[in-house]
């Protein structure tokens, strides 16, 4: 054993102690963590505009402070994107996280001093935490490669912008950087496949032990290594046993990852976005039998949820940690450090666990199909797509669904749109089998067909790369561009079938 690997342990061991120390008080963590953002915030025009000052607890900033998404926060925001100070947190901001909006165009997320090294310190932790729960160190001495977008940040009035990727790139430890792959000047190029292209050649000679990224991106670089070198990933890169992703469920992927690797490798998820880091996968990582991510409860984050049914009613419940259920369906509302306050990121969640607080990821508030009152969600097709292919040799490489709601002749159907690396020999059957599990998932959908508004789900196949066509022509190939899993429209539907 290496004297880094050594020290990885040691480390790994201290972060796990500070860890445990605020998960077994989550609700005193919070408290705190509230207290501290009101009281700092009391002084700037947002914390004036809501009378922080006579905030004494939650129910006070539920009745002052209303939910708000981007849109409805953009008039403080213009503020800041212009350069005045203290409008919704002390000072200036230290970058802006630019992301794309569906609606709003562009969209200038915030990242200040004391946000930022939240991201930083959430991402070192799941990898410590990985380590002291499997005694496995050995990869630190090897290379590790994250994909990840351009480090090259633009600047707007004086504030620098770019993704968060490309900024978080600005701090890598100095005891990684020489792990660290790809090299500075790959990382910036901006075209994704020259990208890809480039870090192929850069790491197919290397010993590469830890793969980070977004997995559909992650594919793309996988096969291209297999096409390189004729053999599985896994082959290549003889010690590579950790994969680190976020951004989407995994499990779709699962069963063409190990094909590609040709055997099973340890991984980790993790749930970060522009506007902080929320969670990390802190236990089973062998198995993956009990899904769940610990909740980071003192990373400057203070969370509400609203239960999805009641989200856009007039004036929803919001609840604290203290007051949430197991599998049920919630709307994330945070307030942070960076001065976002009660702000909807629009990604749904459910608690898997209560002892610690761990959640999974549902999908998002916005992707979703109720054409007809049925309200599916992503986790609902990800699980029903998941079971239909357990115990065949069927491999998906991506899907997304919509509503048919005006077909040529018949009843309206869910039509699922699907890349397959291994096709299935009978669609029809396989159509029934992800339709039989939707059924069992969402009592509504199984209505809409027992009572014939509804027929069963049509797959419509989509040719090799099919939705990296689509993803380029809407210029979010790569870095942390995601396909959504479901549509209410058939925007996506229209790329396919015109």
């Amino acid at each position: 054993m290496s004297v880094k690997s050594i020290a990885a342990k040691l480390f790994a061991k201290s972060i796990y102690k500070k860890t445990q120390a605020w998960a077994t008080n989550p609700l005193e963590t919070q408290q705190k963590v509230f207290q501290d953002l009101i009281r700092q915030a009391k002084e700037t025009q947002f914390g004036k505009d809501h009378d922080f000052a006579s905030i004494k607890s939650f129910e006070d900033f539920a009745k002052q402070v209303p939910i708000r998404d981007y849109e409805e926060l953009r008039p403080y925001i213009d503020k800041v994107v212009k350069g005045e100070e203290n409008i919704l947190w002390k000072g200036k901001p230290l970058y802006f996280a630019k992301t794309s909006g569906t609606t709003s165009g562009a969209k200038y997320i915030p990242l200040t001093k004391e946000s930022m090294p939240t991201h930083i310190e959430a991402a070192r932790n799941a990898i410590l935490n990985y380590i002291h729960e499997t005694g496995k160190a050995d990869f630190v001495d090897g290379k590790m490669i994250f994909l990840q977008g351009s480090p090259i940040l633009e600047e707007k009035n004086g504030i620098k912008l770019g993704r968060l990727s490309g900024i978080v790139a600005h701090f890598v430890p100095k005891y990684l950087q020489k792990n660290r792959m790809p090299s500075w000047e790959t990382n910036c190029i901006e075209d994704w496949e020259t990208k890809v292209d480039a870090i192929v050649e850069e790491t197919f000679n290397e010993n590469m032990t830890v793969i980070s990224g977004i997995p559909s991106w992650v594919q793309m670089y996988f096969e291209k290594l297999e096409q390189k070198g004729g053999k599985p990933v896994g082959q290549l890169f003889k010690n590579f046993n950790l994969f680190i992703y976020g951004g989407v469920n995994y499990e779709p992927y699962r069963a063409k990852f190990e094909n590609l690797i040709g055997r099973k490798v340890d991984s980790i998820e993790l749930f970060p976005a522009s506007e902080g880091f929320f969670a990390y996968q802190s236990r089973n990582f062998g198995t993956q039998k009990e899904k769940g991510m610990l909740l980071l409860l003192n990373s400057g984050i203070f969370y509400e949820f609203v239960k999805t049914e009641d989200f856009f009613t007039e004036k929803p419940r919001r609840y604290t940690i203290a007051e949430v259920d197991l599998n049920t369906n919630y709307v994330l509302i945070i307030s942070t450090n960076a001065g976002l306050w009660a702000y909807n990121i629009g990604d749904t969640v459910q608690f898997t666990s209560l002892k610690p607080y761990e959640i999974i990821v549902s999908g998002r508030i916005k992707h979703y199909i109720s054409a007809f009152g049925e309200h599916v969600i992503g986790k609902e097709v990800e699980c029903a797509l998941q079971e239909a292919m357990e115990g065949t040799n069927i491999r998906v490489n991506e899907f997304t669904v919509a509503p048919q709601i005006a077909p040529n002749d018949g009843l309206p159907y869910h039509e699922w749109f699907i890349e397959f690396e291994n096709t299935p020999e009978n669609m029809d059957e396989f159509a029934v089998k992800i339709d039989n599990a939707m059924r069992k998932q969402n009592v509504y959908y199984d209505d809409l067909i027992v009572g014939k508004v509804l027929r069963t789900l049509i797959i419509t196949k989509v040719q090799k790369n099919g939705f990296q066509d689509y993803m380029k022509s809407i210029g979010k190939l790569g870095g942390q561009n995601k396909l959504p899993r479901l549509s209410n429209d058939r925007k996506i539907a229209d790329f396919f079938t015109n």
